[in-house]
Protein backbone atom coordinates (compact mmCIF):
# COMPACT_ATOMS: atom_id res chain seq x y z
CA UNK A 1 0.00 0.00 0.00
CA UNK A 2 0.98 3.64 -0.47
CA UNK A 3 0.85 5.80 2.65
CA UNK A 4 1.28 9.56 2.71
CA UNK A 5 1.08 12.60 4.98
CA UNK A 6 -0.75 15.69 3.81
CA UNK A 7 -2.56 18.85 4.84
CA UNK A 8 -5.98 20.24 3.90
CA UNK A 9 -8.15 23.07 5.21
CA UNK A 10 -9.07 20.69 8.05
CA UNK A 11 -5.42 20.37 9.10
CA UNK A 12 -2.67 17.76 8.82
CA UNK A 13 -3.58 14.09 8.37
CA UNK A 14 -2.30 10.93 6.74
CA UNK A 15 -3.83 8.53 4.29
CA UNK A 16 -3.68 5.68 1.83
CA UNK A 17 -3.20 6.58 -1.81
CA UNK A 18 -5.34 4.35 -4.03
CA UNK A 19 -6.42 4.34 -7.67
CA UNK A 20 -9.55 6.23 -6.58
CA UNK A 21 -7.71 8.94 -4.66
CA UNK A 22 -6.67 9.44 -1.05
CA UNK A 23 -8.47 7.75 1.84
CA UNK A 24 -8.06 9.94 4.93
CA UNK A 25 -6.91 7.42 7.51
CA UNK A 26 -6.71 9.99 10.27
CA UNK A 27 -10.46 10.48 9.94
CA UNK A 28 -11.37 6.88 9.13
CA UNK A 29 -9.49 5.44 12.09
CA UNK A 30 -11.20 7.80 14.49
CA UNK A 31 -8.02 9.55 15.60
CA UNK A 32 -6.70 6.32 17.10
CA UNK A 33 -3.22 7.16 15.79
CA UNK A 34 -1.73 10.62 15.84
CA UNK A 35 0.15 10.30 12.57
CA UNK A 36 1.78 7.91 10.14
CA UNK A 37 4.68 7.36 12.51
CA UNK A 38 2.23 6.07 15.13
CA UNK A 39 0.73 3.65 12.58
CA UNK A 40 4.22 2.33 11.88
CA UNK A 41 5.13 2.09 15.56
CA UNK A 42 1.99 0.08 16.35
CA UNK A 43 2.35 -2.05 13.19
CA UNK A 44 -1.27 -1.20 12.47
CA UNK A 45 -1.18 -1.83 8.72
CA UNK A 46 -3.80 -4.60 9.05
CA UNK A 47 -6.32 -1.98 10.18
CA UNK A 48 -5.73 -0.04 6.97
CA UNK A 49 -6.31 -2.88 4.50
CA UNK A 50 -10.14 -2.97 4.84
CA UNK A 51 -10.26 0.79 4.27
CA UNK A 52 -8.52 0.70 0.90
CA UNK A 53 -11.77 -0.05 -0.94
CA UNK A 54 -13.60 2.95 0.51
CA UNK A 55 -14.46 5.99 -1.58
CA UNK A 56 -11.67 8.54 -1.65
CA UNK A 57 -11.88 11.52 0.67
CA UNK A 58 -9.60 13.64 -1.52
CA UNK A 59 -8.04 13.66 -4.93
CA UNK A 60 -4.26 14.21 -5.04
CA UNK A 61 -4.76 17.70 -6.46
CA UNK A 62 -6.79 18.67 -3.39
CA UNK A 63 -4.07 18.15 -0.78
CA UNK A 64 -0.86 19.86 0.22
CA UNK A 65 1.68 17.05 0.40
CA UNK A 66 3.94 16.94 3.45
CA UNK A 67 7.13 14.92 3.92
CA UNK A 68 6.13 11.25 4.28
CA UNK A 69 7.33 11.29 7.89
CA UNK A 70 7.29 14.96 8.95
CA UNK A 71 8.53 14.21 12.47
CA UNK A 72 11.15 11.44 12.43
CA UNK A 73 13.30 11.00 15.49
CA UNK A 74 16.29 11.03 13.13
CA UNK A 75 17.21 11.22 9.46
CA UNK A 76 20.46 9.36 8.81
CA UNK A 77 22.04 9.83 5.39
CA UNK A 78 24.77 7.87 3.62
CA UNK A 79 27.27 9.64 1.39
CA UNK A 80 29.46 8.21 -1.37
CA UNK A 81 27.48 4.99 -1.74
CA UNK A 82 27.58 4.55 -5.53
CA UNK A 83 30.91 3.92 -7.22
CA UNK A 84 30.39 6.38 -10.07
CA UNK A 85 29.66 9.14 -7.54
CA UNK A 86 32.81 8.27 -5.56
CA UNK A 87 34.82 8.49 -8.78
CA UNK A 88 33.34 11.83 -9.88
CA UNK A 89 34.13 13.38 -6.48
CA UNK A 90 37.77 12.23 -6.65
CA UNK A 91 37.49 10.55 -3.28
CA UNK A 92 38.55 7.11 -2.13
CA UNK A 93 36.16 4.37 -1.06
CA UNK A 94 35.57 4.19 2.67
CA UNK A 95 35.67 0.97 4.66
CA UNK A 96 32.39 1.83 6.34
CA UNK A 97 29.43 3.99 5.26
CA UNK A 98 30.03 7.75 5.35
CA UNK A 99 27.28 9.14 7.56
CA UNK A 100 25.72 12.56 8.07
CA UNK A 101 22.41 13.70 9.58
CA UNK A 102 19.56 15.85 8.35
CA UNK A 103 17.03 17.80 10.39
CA UNK A 104 13.28 17.42 9.91
CA UNK A 105 12.75 21.07 8.92
CA UNK A 106 15.20 20.66 6.03
CA UNK A 107 12.54 18.61 4.20
CA UNK A 108 9.57 19.39 1.97
CA UNK A 109 6.85 17.19 0.55
CA UNK A 110 5.89 16.25 -2.99
CA UNK A 111 4.95 19.17 -5.29
CA UNK A 112 6.15 21.71 -2.72
CA UNK A 113 8.96 24.10 -3.65
CA UNK A 114 12.51 23.33 -2.67
CA UNK A 115 14.02 26.64 -1.57
CA UNK A 116 17.33 27.96 -2.85
CA UNK A 117 18.75 29.88 0.12
CA UNK A 118 19.65 33.53 -0.37
CA UNK A 119 23.19 32.74 0.82
CA UNK A 120 24.08 30.55 -2.18
CA UNK A 121 23.34 29.71 -5.80
CA UNK A 122 25.02 26.30 -5.56
CA UNK A 123 21.90 24.19 -4.96
CA UNK A 124 22.40 20.63 -6.20
CA UNK A 125 20.17 17.59 -6.70
CA UNK A 126 20.75 14.09 -5.34
CA UNK A 127 18.36 11.25 -6.18
CA UNK A 128 18.18 8.75 -3.33
CA UNK A 129 16.13 5.88 -1.95
CA UNK A 130 14.72 6.49 1.52
CA UNK A 131 14.19 3.54 3.85
CA UNK A 132 11.62 4.06 6.61
CA UNK A 133 12.25 2.03 9.74
CA UNK A 134 9.32 0.02 11.07
CA UNK A 135 10.60 -1.64 14.23
CA UNK A 136 12.84 -0.53 17.07
CA UNK A 137 16.27 -2.11 17.03
CA UNK A 138 19.84 -1.79 18.23
CA UNK A 139 22.76 -3.81 16.84
CA UNK A 140 20.58 -5.28 14.11
CA UNK A 141 22.28 -8.00 12.09
CA UNK A 142 22.20 -7.88 8.30
CA UNK A 143 20.13 -11.06 8.18
CA UNK A 144 17.47 -9.44 10.39
CA UNK A 145 17.63 -6.00 8.77
CA UNK A 146 14.78 -6.50 6.30
CA UNK A 147 12.40 -7.22 9.19
CA UNK A 148 12.99 -3.69 10.50
CA UNK A 149 11.86 -1.90 7.32
CA UNK A 150 8.35 -0.38 7.11
CA UNK A 151 8.68 0.89 3.56
CA UNK A 152 10.47 2.92 0.91
CA UNK A 153 10.17 6.39 -0.57
CA UNK A 154 11.88 8.83 -2.94
CA UNK A 155 14.29 11.42 -1.58
CA UNK A 156 16.06 14.42 -3.07
CA UNK A 157 19.00 15.16 -0.79
CA UNK A 158 19.22 18.77 -1.96
CA UNK A 159 22.68 20.09 -1.15
CA UNK A 160 24.07 23.62 -0.89
CA UNK A 161 27.51 22.70 -2.15
CA UNK A 162 29.60 25.70 -1.14
CA UNK A 163 28.27 25.50 2.41
CA UNK A 164 28.82 21.73 2.39
CA UNK A 165 32.49 22.37 1.58
CA UNK A 166 33.16 25.02 4.22
CA UNK A 167 34.78 22.32 6.37
CA UNK A 168 35.27 18.54 6.25
CA UNK A 169 31.87 18.21 7.96
CA UNK A 170 28.90 18.38 5.56
CA UNK A 171 26.14 19.32 8.01
CA UNK A 172 25.64 22.98 7.06
CA UNK A 173 25.22 22.32 3.35
CA UNK A 174 22.75 19.50 3.96
CA UNK A 175 20.37 21.27 6.31
CA UNK A 176 19.17 24.56 4.91
CA UNK A 177 15.42 24.83 5.46
CA UNK A 178 13.21 23.15 2.85
CA UNK A 179 16.03 21.91 0.62
CA UNK A 180 15.33 18.16 0.76
CA UNK A 181 12.35 16.56 -0.99
CA UNK A 182 10.73 13.49 0.60
CA UNK A 183 7.76 11.69 -0.96
CA UNK A 184 5.31 11.48 -2.50
CA UNK A 185 4.41 8.48 -0.35
CA UNK A 186 5.82 5.39 1.32
CA UNK A 187 5.33 2.04 -0.38
CA UNK A 188 5.10 -0.59 2.33
CA UNK A 189 7.78 -3.25 2.49
CA UNK A 190 5.39 -6.10 1.74
CA UNK A 191 5.19 -4.78 -1.84
CA UNK A 192 8.97 -4.65 -2.30
CA UNK A 193 10.49 -7.96 -1.12
CA UNK A 194 14.06 -8.12 0.25
CA UNK A 195 16.82 -7.75 -2.34
CA UNK A 196 14.43 -6.42 -4.98
CA UNK A 197 16.37 -4.57 -7.69
CA UNK A 198 15.13 -0.97 -7.79
CA UNK A 199 16.00 1.71 -10.34
CA UNK A 200 16.65 5.28 -9.28
CA UNK A 201 16.78 8.35 -11.48
CA UNK A 202 16.74 12.15 -11.41
CA UNK A 203 15.38 14.47 -14.09
CA UNK A 204 15.94 18.22 -14.16
CA UNK A 205 13.51 20.07 -16.41
CA UNK A 206 12.74 16.76 -18.11
CA UNK A 207 16.38 15.85 -18.85
CA UNK A 208 17.84 12.77 -17.14
CA UNK A 209 20.71 13.67 -14.85
CA UNK A 210 21.20 10.48 -12.83
CA UNK A 211 20.34 6.81 -13.25
CA UNK A 212 21.36 3.74 -11.26
CA UNK A 213 20.07 0.53 -9.73
CA UNK A 214 20.38 -0.72 -6.18
CA UNK A 215 22.82 -3.35 -7.48
CA UNK A 216 25.32 -0.50 -7.79
CA UNK A 217 25.21 0.42 -4.11
CA UNK A 218 28.57 -0.04 -2.38
CA UNK A 219 26.90 -0.58 0.99
CA UNK A 220 23.59 -2.41 0.59
CA UNK A 221 20.55 -1.62 2.70
CA UNK A 222 21.12 -4.41 5.28
CA UNK A 223 24.70 -3.23 5.81
CA UNK A 224 23.53 0.35 6.34
CA UNK A 225 20.97 -0.79 8.92
CA UNK A 226 23.54 -2.97 10.68
CA UNK A 227 26.11 -0.17 10.78
CA UNK A 228 23.81 2.63 11.88
CA UNK A 229 22.03 0.52 14.50
CA UNK A 230 25.37 -0.32 16.07
CA UNK A 231 25.78 3.22 17.36
CA UNK A 232 22.16 4.41 17.66
CA UNK A 233 18.82 2.80 18.34
CA UNK A 234 16.65 2.86 15.23
CA UNK A 235 13.03 3.78 15.98
CA UNK A 236 9.81 3.45 13.98
CA UNK A 237 9.59 6.32 11.52
CA UNK A 238 13.33 6.93 11.37
CA UNK A 239 14.54 7.60 7.84
CA UNK A 240 17.69 6.20 6.25
CA UNK A 241 18.68 8.01 3.05
CA UNK A 242 20.89 5.57 1.20
CA UNK A 243 23.13 7.58 -1.14
CA UNK A 244 23.13 9.11 -4.61
CA UNK A 245 24.61 7.89 -7.90
CA UNK A 246 26.92 9.83 -10.19
CA UNK A 247 25.79 12.76 -12.31
CA UNK A 248 25.29 15.43 -9.64
CA UNK A 249 25.36 19.01 -10.82
CA UNK A 250 28.50 19.96 -8.92
CA UNK A 251 30.62 17.50 -10.93
CA UNK A 252 29.48 18.61 -14.36
CA UNK A 253 31.42 20.98 -16.62
CA UNK A 254 30.32 23.66 -16.10
CA UNK A 255 28.50 22.92 -12.83
CA UNK A 256 24.73 22.69 -13.16
CA UNK A 257 22.80 24.17 -10.26
CA UNK A 258 19.07 24.09 -9.61
CA UNK A 259 17.55 27.57 -9.94
CA UNK A 260 14.16 29.16 -9.33
CA UNK A 261 11.64 28.01 -11.92
CA UNK A 262 13.26 24.60 -12.42
CA UNK A 263 11.41 21.32 -11.91
CA UNK A 264 13.23 18.32 -10.47
CA UNK A 265 11.87 14.77 -10.41
CA UNK A 266 13.19 11.77 -8.47
CA UNK A 267 11.83 8.44 -9.65
CA UNK A 268 12.08 4.97 -8.11
CA UNK A 269 10.45 2.37 -10.32
CA UNK A 270 8.85 0.48 -7.42
CA UNK A 271 7.68 3.65 -5.62
CA UNK A 272 6.74 6.54 -7.90
CA UNK A 273 7.86 10.06 -8.76
CA UNK A 274 8.74 12.83 -6.32
CA UNK A 275 8.35 16.21 -8.03
CA UNK A 276 9.45 19.59 -6.71
CA UNK A 277 9.80 23.03 -8.20
CA UNK A 278 12.64 25.33 -7.18
CA UNK A 279 11.94 28.72 -5.61
CA UNK A 280 13.98 31.47 -3.99
CA UNK A 281 13.95 31.56 -0.20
Amino acid sequence: MKLATFKTAQGASYGAVTDKGIVDLGKRLGNQYADLKAIIAKNAFAKITPLLTLAADYQPSEVHWLPVIPNPDKIVCVGLNYQDHVVETGRDNTEQPAIFLRLADSQVGHQQPILRPRESKNLDFEAEIAVIIGKTGRRISQKDAWDHIAGYSCYNDGSVRDWQRHTVQWTAGKNFARTGGFGPWMVTADEIPPDTKMTLSCRLNGQQMQYATTEQMIFKIPKIIEYVSTWTTLLPGDVLVTGTPGGVGARRTPPLWMKPGDKVEIEIDKVGILENSIAED
